[in-house]
């Protein structure tokens, strides 16, 4: 990446700058214009001097009362330069604002694959189309970013001070997030002081800085983290921001890149729990992967808090320990790090579990898409990593799907399939299971036996169209009798984001969870009906929160508890997403099950170097 060096920036000031004058409204310099014939829609000629600034195209909702028009000679100041990607361009602000503050006064011009001829300090004269940029296009349900595109400008002047930058900070930032209409807020007029998306889009394009920020999503392979301008809001143990209801969505995240070359300033690869001190300050952007960003010219100093990866105790010889672990796209074309990572994390972080629920299992050639689904090839080098890590011999056993049927990665064939230690706990082995027959709770000697060991869950329903099916499986552990159900609901992609236009935002897949929720519901109460007093362990990537109706539906009529809800609140997660702890993951057990001891440990997603993006789970108790 080449960017043009940087002018000195101006001191930070504590809130919005002072307005040097007063202006006209938006609408009145629009109507003036127009009148004038000095303002022309974008198929026809502009003029000159339309006396249009900056915090008139941007207006007072989210949507350009010029969109469409073209402007001439808007004057302003470069604050940064985008020199990489196909989306090049430039950032420039007026330095006399008006005195409203949902108007914002900076704004991007697009220069598509050229790297504009300017510099941070110039003063310019800009010329261009307003226009509205969707990332995602507009069907996607994100914000709009209001630019201007086939500019011309002209460069009055170099080396000028940079607009001093707005601070984002817990007094600044408002704590609801965004109006619930049921509907699109981009036409709403913005009200900064009372909803943080309104807050953000009246700074969209502007400076904006951030001092001393705790890091609450880590470093990605896109040289992006995510930081939160108010430090003491539902701070996790470990220094992350805990999405705990749809209420508190944690207005203050803000996701930082970076503008500076990367050989002059390499971006800093930091853990959940690091901070970014002194001053991070740049425009604030708004794209596809993430919402508004702070776009960075000046990186504050990396201040690494040492976050250590965590093991859990070993279980007892009389109790069963049980785990899950999403093991991201797991195929033999994984590099020999991962199987070892991923192995040494079994036998040493999770203290070598009896019985462990895997999800994304690919098959054997992973996502080459020629009709293998076979993942035998991929089960045996985990299983040889964990024995090389000094692991037990664990074996598997799993039903292969349908090809090209159950989602995730094309080609891959995710599924989810069981280890266990034949030293410790034995597989109840019955055929009969399928990739598309059902498994049946049967009736031996009033307990409940599987009709099929392993078996899947009512997989021909059309509730697991394109999404993995559940895996039950009968073991036995000191003469008892345990029933495991390994799940990986369908995925949240389709989801609006919380940072979409439609407030609150659409949870489309949704749906299709419920549905799956009920029918694993269905499945234990049928355990359950056979021998109320049945061990029963639902385990697995549920893609849900345990606040979600998919969790209110597979625990309904009190047949299973989700342990997250036992866990201290700081502890309720297991992944990170722009910057939310959250709980994607989750144990359930019945209600025979008593007094569990239950464990999610952090060894992935609170981390820039990954082996998973999820953090596997333990469960231990005696039967």
């Amino acid at each position: 990446m080449q960017v043009p060096p940087l002018h000195p920036e101006a001191s930070v000031p504590t809130s919005r700058p002072t307005p040097h004058r007063r202006s006209a409204s938006t609408g009145a310099v629009i109507a003036v214009a127009l009148a004038a014939g000095l303002l022309a829609p974008a198929q026809s000629a502009s003029a000159e001097g339309t006396g249009v600034r900056i915090h008139d195209i941007q207006g007072t909702t989210r949507i350009s009362p010029l969109a469409g028009h073209q402007v001439k000679d808007v004057p302003g100041i470069v604050t940064a330069v985008k020199a990489f990607g196909p989306a090049r361009g430039f950032w420039f602000q007026d330095p006399n604002p008006d005195d409203n503050p949902a108007t914002s006064e900076g704004i991007f011009v697009f220069t598509g694959s050229t790297t504009p001829a300017v510099a941070a300090g110039d003063s310019v004269l800009v010329s261009g189309t307003v226009g509205e940029y969707y990332p995602g296009g507009q069907d996607a349900g994100l914000q709009s970013v209001t630019q201007l595109t086939k500019a011309a400008w002209t460069v009055q002047s170099s080396g000028n001070a940079l607009p001093a930058a707005v601070k984002l900070r817990p007094s600044a930032v408002p704590a609801r997030y965004a109006p619930d209409v049921h509907g699109s807020i981009e036409k709403l007029p913005l009200k900064p002081d009372r909803y943080a998306l309104d807050y953000f889009e009246s700074l969209e394009g502007m400076r904006v800085s951030v001092d001393n920020a705790p890091v609450v999503g880590p470093t990605n392979p896109h040289n992006e983290l995510w930081v939160t301008a108010d430090p003491r809001h539902d701070r996790t143990a470990r220094g992350g921001t805990l999405y705990g209801s749809y209420r508190d969505p944690n207005s203050a995240r803000v996701k930082v890149a970076s503008l500076i070359p990367f050989k002059q300033r390499p971006f800093p690869v930091a853990n959940v729990g690091d901070e970014l001190t002194g001053t991070t300050a740049g425009p604030l952007d708004y794209d596809n992967f993430g919402g508004y960003t702070l776009q960075a010219t000046e990186l504050g100093t990396l201040a690494d808090h040492k976050l250590a990866r965590e093991s859990t105790r070993k279980q007892k010889n009389d109790e069963l320990a049980v785990a899950t672990y999403n093991l991201e796209n797991l195929s033999p074309k994984a590099p020999q790090a991962k199987f070892d990572r991923l192995a040494g994390a079994l036998v040493h972080n999770l203290a070598a579990p009896d019985i462990v629920a895997l999800e994304e299992v690919q098959d054997d050639d992973g996502a080459t898409d020629d009709g293998v689904v076979d993942a035998g090839q991929t089960l045996k080098k985990l299983t040889d990593a964990i024995a090389a890590a000094g692991g037990p011999a664990y074996q598997w056993r799993q039903i292969n799907p349908v090809n090209d049927q159950d989602g995730g990665q094309p080609g891959g064939n995710i599924r989810t399939a069981f280890l266990f230690n034949p030293a410790r706990v034995s597989f109840t082995d019955t055929p009969g299971g399928d990739s598309t027959t059902p498994v049946r709770v049967l009736r031996e000697g009033g307990k409940a036996k599987l009709s099929a060991s392993p078996g899947r869950v009512q997989p021909a329903d059309a509730a697991w169209k394109t999404s993995r099916k559940p895996l039950a499986g009968q073991f036995t552990f000191r003469g008892k009798d345990v029933f495991v159900v390994a799940n990986h609901f369908n995925s949240k992609g389709g989801d609006q984001g919380l940072d979409s236009r439609i407030q609150p935002p659409a949870r489309t897949s949704e749906v299709q969870r419920n549905q799956q929720a009920r029918i694993v519901n269905t499945f234990v109460k049928q355990l359950l009906a056979v021998d109320k007093n049945a061990n029963v362990i639902v385990a697995g990537d549920l893609n849900d929160y345990q606040f979600s109706s998919a969790l209110k539906t597979l625990t309904s009529g009190g047949v299973l508890t989700d342990q997250v809800g036992r866990l201290p609140k700081k502890e309720r997660y297991g992944y990170v997403y722009q910057g939310n702890s959250q709980v994607l993951d989750h144990i359930l057990t019945s209600r025979h099950i008593s007094r569990p001891d239950y464990d999610i440990v952090h060894i992935n997603a609170e981390f820039a170097d990954q082996a998973s993006d999820h953090d596997p789970q333990v469960l231990r108790w005696k039967p």
